[in-house]
């Protein structure tokens, strides 16, 4: 189970930094499926702060390498003030996109608390994408393909430097779990950068159990386990709703899967869920399911069971029985 048990839900409603619109209904088509009271039945205090507010998507053209920028700053700028707040006071922030470089802000704010906690920082990027690439390298200059990056301190500086330190996030500090699409520059920069991704040639090779046991091994007892779950994460047979469709991706198995393991550490303390697009959804379908997955990852399983510890834990508890 998660160590706080107090999660408020911040919407921020915009897609100012994908190359498609759509994104911005994010938040309200999870509330439509019943986030709140899906995370009540896993034994959380919730409160929906509602919506942050910003600028509207201008849908400039690539300026400098990079499109809608002062806009995307603006936008992060307050999800980082939203973010850092609900941390202060002890709460597990949850982040409604929006599109995903929303996480610039939200991860920079997870970033300083546990500097000034003095607490390590795992950041497990559940995604399609390494969301990695620069101005240098994106066809597009869409900002929602370089969060990780601007993390890692390559960027603008009114986003590499939010929080206070450049880069806010080591790359060692990062597991990247599903990738499957990954531009030609990025990848050969993701190689120099050491970042470690699973990607699905990985899970199709080991399993995702045991990817996940890479991705979630030798964390600190006490450390803070932030995920930034990106919808197209998923297949787009079982999730459509995403701009940036990749097939080839998580089965709904494997995702619940996925999320018990992570419920399974007990220390996931922040969670960005990212890049949902009811514009391109069958009936809140994917809406519904990524619901289910948060659940699953806050504690909901189908039997009630003494959950391990520590990911070796659980691979023993597989291998040898209770």
């Amino acid at each position: 189970m998660s160590k706080a048990r107090m999660v408020s839900l911040i919407g921020a409603p915009t897609d100012v930094g994908a190359s498609d619109r759509g994104a911005s209904m994010g938040p309200e088509a999870l509330r439509v499926a019943g986030l709140d009271a899906g995370l009540r039945g896993c034994g959380l205090t919730v409160e929906d702060l509602g919506n942050l507010s910003g600028p509207p998507n201008p849908g400039v053209r690539k300026v400098d390498g990079y499109r809608n920028l002062t806009e995307v700053v603006a936008w992060n700028g307050a999800v980082y003030e939203a973010v850092h707040a609900e941390l202060i006071r002890g709460r597990l922030p949850i982040l409604l996109g929006g599109d995903h470089s929303l996480s610039v802000g939200s991860i920079a704010a997870v970033a300083r608390h546990c500097r000034d906690t003095r607490k390590s920082l795992r950041v497990l990027w559940l995604d399609a994408h390494t969301d990695f690439n620069t101005r240098e390298l994106s066809p597009s200059g869409s900002l929602h393909g370089m969060p990780l990056s601007i993390l890692c301190g390559f960027g603008p500086p009114e986003l590499a430097a939010m929080g206070g330190a450049r880069p806010a996030v080591k790359p060692h500090w990062v597991r990247q779990v599903g990738i499957r699409s990954v531009d030609a520059g990025e990848r050969e920069f993701v190689h120099a950068q050491n970042l470690e991704v699973l990607d699905m040639r990985c899970v199709d090779e080991i399993g995702i159990r045991r990817a996940m046991e890479i991705a979630l091994d030798d964390m600190d007892e006490d450390g803070h386990l932030h995920v930034s779950f990106d919808v197209d994460f998923l297949d787009p047979e079982i999730a459509p709703g995403v701009g940036t469709t990749v097939p080839g991706g998580m089965t709904y198995r494997e995702a619940q899967l996925c999320m018990e393991m992570i419920a399974d550490t007990g220390r996931i303390a922040s969670l960005d869920i990212m890049e949902l697009n009811p514009a391109l959804d069958v009936r809140n379908k994917t809406a519904i399911i990524t619901v289910e997955l948060v659940q699953s990852m806050f504690g909901k399983s189908t039997l009630l069971r003494e959950r391990p510890r520590t990911p070796r834990a659980l691979a023993l508890q597989h291998e040898y029985g209770p």
